[in-house]
């Protein structure tokens, strides 16, 4: 995924194109809880993915809970 500025997306134009029609708040909040849900579940993977290759497990999360990484002053 790439993030683009100042221009609009081809993900943008697209959306632009389906949903030309006018929608009631209900439907746009619709709308925007699959939109949300579908990336959600992009990141949910994308991390999943990560774990995988770097062999991550809860044992991993218990080791980062007790240590102590804070920058001593």
């Amino acid at each position: 995924m790439h993030i683009v500025e100042d221009r609009i997306t081809n993900l943008q134009k697209e959306l632009m194109k389906i949903f030309s029609l006018e929608l009631t708040e209900e439907e746009l909040s619709e709308v925007r809880n699959m939109l949300a849900k579908y990336f959600a579940g992009r990141a949910s993977s994308e991390m999943d993915k990560l774990w995988k290759e770097r062999g991550y497990s809860q044992e991993t999360i218990n080791e980062w809970l007790n240590n102590h990484l804070r920058t001593p002053y």
